[in-house]
Parts: structure tokens; C-alpha cells; sequence
């Protein structure tokens, strides 16, 4: 039991350091996950803490969970109406950009390092994604947005690319270990990977949606635990399935986010909590991985390979494949900029040490250096890229408390007081079953003088007052469901 305190003590002290690694990043203009990376390998076996850990399974393991919580994450905090006009060409970046990314910088790793091509390929597609979490980061701690459409499409490519990615590593990994695998026995993995993720996460959405609104449980914090066993069993059935799991709990989350949830709000802040804990842990841990005096061997070529990664690799394809969708060059400057390196090539690099790759070693502490540079270089400096760009725009204002709208408050909107009729629709219903349009917000209901914050599984009743904040044909529509009637005007 005293070995178990220990554990737990030390587990709770990395854990809030690495929180308030994440307020010290907003103050530096740094990543958070630099900082999580530090204490993680301060606390290593050769930094102060002498915690001796070398289980690449163990931290493999952590890792594909943690990634699965925060792809949900990000899908559930993505509005669909927003990334919608920009699909294509994150789609675009995520595949056909990932690939040109990984065959340029493996080319680049084969001949730095002087080892065959499929080596090199591997590592390429290990360090091929990019890590939007870590970008937004940086421009919040110094003030900055982007102005659309690039955040939708940063945000749309960074979540969907990782599947990409692992799809590569393993496929190569393959092509390693088992010498008769040719280039085009991966052709029918990659269309089951990425079809049977696909159709997995949305049907896992459909059904965990209805399940959720159905399931009237007595005790809200029992939703949490729901969404939490719909992440783990939507990416288990993908993989069970030879499936993404990644690429399935990211659609899962960005159709539950497009449908209308019972406890929806809160149940956002959960994921994003939750996916705040599995950064810091996964970092932590991939940190106690690292042996700092194994990097030196390493840097000076790791630093050539990084630098055709940021200057060479991920410019060209961008520049390729976006002057097809006609996007401006500011833009595409900045999205060739911002290929900030993360979470999932550190994750993606234990793959090869588990898995037995000769110098599986080596490729870790390489990817681990080229991450390091990509934050520290990539990281620190797009803010002012942006403003040089011109395409920053001022940070968007925090979000608020339980009443903060789930939807875009750009249009002009009004708040008006409607009253629920006798026989109207809304009677008896729950307010996530009513058809109400997407732009109108329930945002308080009073029953008998008693104010009540409203839930997704509120019941109306005659004779409730509704503050409803909608406009012009949504007005409309609600009030049609509140009162029963078309209005003879507008308020």
C-alpha cells in the first residue's frame, strides 16, 4: 500500500505541474505540450525526479487512448457549418498531403542517414500530421485568431490527418518486417482502414445520440460516464472491425457535435477536460520515455531532417495541392507555416520499438528532436507570421458559463420572451426532441416565478415563459412550436 501512495502521489504532482505548465505556456507564447514534455523528462530517470521508466508498450498504450479522447474531443467541439465550405481541401491536406509530406521527408531520412527507402519512408510518415491543439494554443496565449477560412480548415485538416498518418506507419512497418509485402498489398488496408472508420464512427454517433436522449437517467453525472464508454467502444469496434479508431471516434465526435444532445453543454466541457487530462498524461509519459543524452547523437541530423520537413516537404505539397482548390497565397502560406509538429509522431514512434524494427531507438529519438524543433521554431513564431500574413484577427472572447450557446453568435440575433400555449407542440416534450431550428437558443425557462437553467432533457409545460434568443424565419419556426401557431407578425 505504501508503494501504491507513492504512485499515486507522484501521478497527482506531475498532474498539476503540468497544469500550470498550461497557464505558463498562455504567459510564455510557447505549446503547453513543450512544457508537459519537460516535466516529463525532468522527472526521467536522468533528470531530478530518477523515475526510471522504459515501457514503450505501457506508453503506446496510454497514447492510442489519450488520442482517442482528444480526436472526440475536437470533433465534438466542431461545427460542421463551419468547416463545411473548406472540407475539400482539408480532406485534400490530410490525405494526398500527408503522403507527399511523408515520401519527400523519407527520401530526405534515407539519404541523410544513409539507410534504404522503406526506413526512411517510416520515419516520414511518423513526423506526416500535424497538430492544430498545439497551434491554437500559441495564438490564444498572444491574442490571435485566424481569419476564415483558416482556422475551420486548420482545425478540419489537423483532426482528420492523423489516420493518414497511422495508416503509413503501420503499412511501412509491414513492408519492414515482412519483406514479401509489396507497395500495393497496402492498397486494400488503406480503403478498409479509412471506409470501415468512417462508417464506424458515424453510426456509433447515430446510435450514441439516440441512446443518450432516450436513456433519461436520474443522475447527470451518469452522462459523462456514457460518453466516455462511447469514445472506448466506437474505437474498438473500428479496430476490431481493421478499421481507424482514430478516424472513427473524430467523426463520432463531429456528428454528435451537428445533432441535438441532452446535456450537450456540459457534456462539451466534460470532453474538453477530459481530453486536457489525456494531453498532460500522454506528454508526461512519453517524456519519462526520453533519455536526453540519447538525443545528442542524433541532433545534427535530425535537425537537417526537420528542416526539409518545415522548409522543403510540407511548403511544396501545400502549395501543390491548394493552388488546385485556388486558395489565396497568404493563406496558403500561412497553412504551409503552421505544420506544428505534436502528440502523434512521439505516439507513432513507439509504434516501431514495440513492434521490433531494427533501430526502433534511433527513429524514436529522432522524432522526439524533430518535435522539439518544430515547437520550439514553428510554435514561436506564428503569431508573427500571421500578423505578417495578414491574416490574423483579434482572439476570440472566452467562453462563458452553462448558458454560452453552442452555435455561432454571429448573426444578429434578439432575445424574446414567448409563452407556451395549451396544445402547443412543445407541450410534454423535452426540449432536445423539439424541432426547433439550429440558430434559435433556449437560454432560460421560468415556471411558476421559478427561473430554471434549461437542459436538453427539460420538459416544457403550458404555461412556461421561454427566453428564446432567434431571428427572422427561425423566430418564426419556434414560435410555431411554442405557441402553436404561426405569429401575425414579428416582434
Amino acid at each position: 500500500m505504501a508503494d501504491l501512495a507513492v504512485v499515486m502521489a507522484v501521478a497527482a504532482a506531475l498532474i498539476f505541474l503540468g497544469v500550470l505548465a498550461s497557464k505558463l505556456s498562455d504567459r510564455l507564447g510557447v505549446p503547453a505540450l513543450l512544457l508537459f514534455l519537460a516535466i516529463g523528462m525532468l522527472a526521467g530517470s536522468e533528470g531530478i525526479g530518477r523515475i526510471a521508466f522504459d515501457d514503450f508498450e505501457v506508453a503506446q498504450a496510454v497514447g492510442v487512448v489519450a488520442l482517442a479522447f482528444i480526436l472526440f474531443s475536437g470533433g465534438l467541439d466542431t461545427e460542421w457549418r463551419h468547416v463545411r465550405p473548406v472540407v475539400w481541401q482539408a480532406m485534400l491536406l490530410a490525405t494526398a498531403g500527408v503522403l507527399g509530406t511523408a515520401v519527400i521527408t523519407g527520401l530526405a531520412t534515407s539519404w541523410v542517414f544513409g539507410v534504404a527507402i522503406i526506413p526512411g519512408l517510416l520515419l516520414g510518415s511518423i513526423v506526416s500530421s500535424t497538430d492544430a491543439a498545439a497551434v491554437f494554443s500559441v495564438l490564444r496565449s498572444n491574442q490571435v485568431s485566424l481569419k476564415p477560412p483558416l482556422r475551420p480548415l486548420l482545425e478540419l485538416e489537423s483532426g482528420s490527418n492523423d489516420p493518414m498518418a497511422v495508416f503509413l506507419t503501420i503499412g511501412f512497418i509491414e513492408l519492414l518486417l515482412e519483406p514479401q509485402t509489396s507497395l500495393l498489398d497496402l492498397v486494400p488496408l488503406f480503403v478498409t482502414q479509412m471506409g470501415v472508420g468512417a462508417v464506424v464512427g458515424y453510426v456509433a454517433a447515430k446510435a450514441s445520440v439516440g441512446t443518450i436522449n432516450r436513456l433519461r437517467l436520474g443522475y447527470e453525472g451518469l452522462y459523462p460516464v456514457v460518453l466516455i464508454a462511447v469514445v472506448l467502444l466506437t474505437y474498438g469496434v473500428a479496430a476490431l472491425l481493421q478499421g481507424s479508431g482514430f478516424l472513427a471516434v473524430y467523426i463520432a465526435g463531429i456528428v454528435m457535435a451537428h445533432e441535438r444532445l441532452v446535456h450537450k453543454n456540459s457534456l462539451k466541457r466534460f470532453a474538453d477536460g477530459l481530453a486536457w487530462l489525456m494531453q498532460i498524461t500522454m506528454f508526461l509519459a512519453l517524456g519519462l520515455l526520453v533519455f536526453p543524452s540519447h538525443l545528442g547523437p542524433v541532433a545534427g541530423r535530425a535537425l537537417l531532417i526537420a528542416a526539409v520537413l518545415m522548409f522543403v516537404a510540407r511548403p511544396l505539397v501545400t502549395a501543390g495541392l491548394l493552388s488546385l482548390m485556388r486558395v489565396p497565397l497568404r493563406h496558403t502560406l500561412l497553412v504551409s507555416w503552421v505544420g506544428l509538429r505534436g502528440a502523434v509522431p512521439i505516439v507513432l514512434a513507439t509504434f516501431p520499438l514495440v513492434d521490433g524494427v531494427p533501430q526502433g531507438e534511433v527513429i524514436f529519438n529522432v522524432v522526439f528532436f524533430i518535435v522539439i524543433t518544430s515547437v520550439l521554431l514553428q510554435g514561436t513564431t506564428i503569431s508573427a507570421v500571421a500578423r505578417r500574413l495578414d491574416v490574423a484577427a483579434p482572439a476570440e472572447p472566452a467562453r462563458a458559463g452553462a448558458l454560452t450557446p453552442n452555435r455561432s453568435s454571429e448573426a444578429k440575433t434578439n432575445v424574446h420572451e414567448i409563452t407556451v400555449a395549451e396544445g402547443a407542440s412543445a407541450v410534454d416534450r423535452r426540449l432536445v426532441d423539439l424541432t426547433l431550428p439550429h440558430d434559435a437558443l433556449v437560454v432560460l425557462v421560468t415556471r411558476d416565478g421559478e427561473s430554471l437553467v434549461p437542459q436538453g432533457s427539460t420538459i416544457v409545460r403550458a404555461g412556461d415563459v421561454i427566453m428564446l434568443v432567434a431571428a427572422g424565419a427561425s423566430l418564426a419556426r419556434a414560435r410555431v412550436v411554442f405557441e402553436g401557431q404561426p405569429p401575425e407578425h414579428e416582434c
